[in-house]
């Protein structure tokens, strides 16, 4: 019998993958199985890793995408040779935009068939060339000693700022041949931080210190990177200023503080703050086409971008331009500024006031109730995540995270993202997550519900049904005076839940809270279905 357990069997390289996880910490690995991958899974079968099978590539990579959010983890995705890799970029495409940090391990037919047209099943002319608009990086694996170092590569690229994914790809053979590199017990790993330069801090500070009316507006950056929130914090009492989150800062800052402006940023008054600020403290956001209210944000006056994405900085705006991860920019920021007095408290304040007033003259009291029902019934620590619908879309302004997370798709704007990326967060964090789809995206991921069930998954899942793309039919509308093609013939989701064993229940918005709070007393996964059709705020 060999080291591995298999009679007569020695060693190979879908073994050094496995190994080489391990000695990473990796615990989760998600994906579907392929016929050019058949000895990495059979090398898990032999291991201690817990692998959770989707059934659509797309779908795993929004699993693997969700583990990462819910766990600050690497989330680790297996793809097969050809359709499955090609079917997982649009997913991927979200942790890209979004600064997910995953490790995806590829496939890839046998060396002898690699960048030709030998007629190979799966093949494709050039696998890493289609992966490379959606990744940090590509590389292949020409033989069982590469992969350690590749991994262990991948794995500290995914996560040095900007993180995102990174992809590695096997072909079969190397996979499935002996091998005689030593069991792999350890691996050499270095995330790299990106610090400021000190000149620029300098100015940012001074800047900062000197101007009447400073504001902060904390994006997805400040989320992601590691102690940037307490710095954010530090930051904003120092100025007294108002700090508005983006749809990916959420949380940032807790809406619970004086100096939150909360995260209204489609919202005018929102944009009017932003510009009208002398000095407009911008940190870990591109200001893109949510953000900037549709690019309709003009600052009128002095803007420090601060961003570890190089390609971001002054993208739509001249600013003193600082390249850097959230935390140590902030934390530096911090040691320079001296406590100053404002308005900051009463700037924020005024400006949630301001959007109620508003929003209170505007026929969506019913939208207004959906949030407020069900930000009641849902746990303040759970962790939610938000397809492309109107909800979501309400969400991205109104949803106050308090003590949990707040995960959306708006990062690439793929529908289908909330389900998978909520069953592989309660996976992996082992706690109820809760989950929003218009029945539109909620067909892109409705075969999850098999995963949900065989992995008794904790996870909620409210789909509102409006009989179609409901934000598509209101843009349409607004822009053309009719819709075209977006009206939906759909299941009976509450019949087909439960064919695949799932609890459902049709609700109306009068009881929709009551019967969402209801399914956190609950194990398993549980759906419940909402027919309503909903509509946008106004933004001005």
């Amino acid at each position: 019998m060999s080291r591995n357990g298999r009679v007569g069997v020695s060693r190979n390289g879908g073994d050094v993958v496995v190994e080489t996880l391990d000695a990473l910490g990796v615990s989760h690995v998600f994906g579907i199985p392929g016929q050019n991958a058949l000895a990495l899974f059979d090398a898990i079968r032999r291991s201690d890793l817990t692998f959770v099978s989707s059934r659509v590539e797309n779908n795993s990579a929004f699993g693997a995408d969700g583990y990462a959010r819910a766990t600050g983890e690497v989330g680790v995705l297996f793809l097969s040779t050809g359709p499955g890799a090609l079917t997982a970029l649009g997913a991927l495409q979200e942790a890209y935009a979004t600064g997910v940090p995953l490790l995806v391990i590829a496939s890839q037919v046998p060396r002898s068939g690699v960048g030709l047209r030998r007629g190979m099943l799966h093949q494709l002319d050039d696998q890493q060339r289609s992966a490379a608009n959606v990744t940090k990086s590509t590389a292949g694996a020409c033989n069982s000693a590469d992969i350690p170092s590749l991994l262990a590569d991948a794995w500290s690229l995914a996560q040095s700022a900007p993180a995102g994914p990174v992809w590695v790809e096997i072909p079969q053979d190397v996979l499935e041949e002996p091998t005689d590199v030593p069991p792999v017990r350890s691996v050499v790993t270095g995330v790299v931080a990106r610090a400021p330069r000190p000149e620029l801090i300098d100015e940012a500070a001074a800047l900062l210190q000197a101007a009447s009316r400073p504001v902060v507006l904390a994006g997805g950056g400040v989320r992601r990177s590691a102690g940037a929130s307490e710095a954010l914090l530090a930051v904003a009492e120092l100025l007294d200023a108002p700090v508005v989150s983006t749809v990916g800062g959420k949380g940032a800052m807790p809406f619970s503080h004086p100096l939150s402006a909360a995260s209204w940023i489609e919202d005018r008054h929102t944009t009017d703050l932003l510009e009208n600020a002398d000095v407009l403290l911008a940190i870990g956001t591109a200001m893109g086409e949510v953000t900037s209210n549709y690019f309709s944000f003009a600052p009128k006056s002095r803007l420090i971008h601060v961003d570890a994405e190089r390609r971001v900085l002054e993208a739509n705006h001249p600013a003193l331009a600082i390249h850097a991860d959230a935390a140590l920019a902030l934390t530096a920021l911090a040691k320079q500024l001296t406590q100053r007095s404002g308005d900051g408290a009463r700037i924020a304040g005024e400006l949630r006031v301001a959007v109620e007033d508003r929003l209170a003259g505007q026929d969506v009291a019913a939208e207004l109730r959906l949030m407020r029902d069900l930000r009641v019934a849902i746990p303040t620590a759970a962790q939610t995540f938000w397809d492309m619908t109107i909800a979501g879309y309400w969400a991205w302004s109104a949803w106050d995270p308090q003590d949990g997370e707040f995960h959306s798709a708006q990062g690439a704007g793929g529908l289908g993202f909330a389900f998978p990326a909520a069953v592989a967060a309660a996976i992996g964090s082992g706690r109820r997550t809760f989950a929003v789809s218009g029945d539109g995206g909620a067909m892109y991921s409705i075969a999850e519900l098999a995963t949900a069930r065989q992995h008794d998954a904790d996870v909620t899942w409210l789909i509102v049904d409006d009989g179609g793309y409901g934000i598509l039919r209101e843009y349409m509308t607004g822009a053309f005076g009719q819709a075209t093609a977006t009206e939906l013939t759909r299941p009976d989701f509450v019949s087909l839940a439960t064919s695949f064993g799932v609890p459902a229940q049709r609700v109306t918005l009068d009881s929709a809270g009551e019967a969402v709070a209801a399914t956190f007393a609950t194990r398993g996964p549980a759906v419940v279905v909402l027919p309503a059709q909903l509509k946008m705020f106004a933004p001005t």
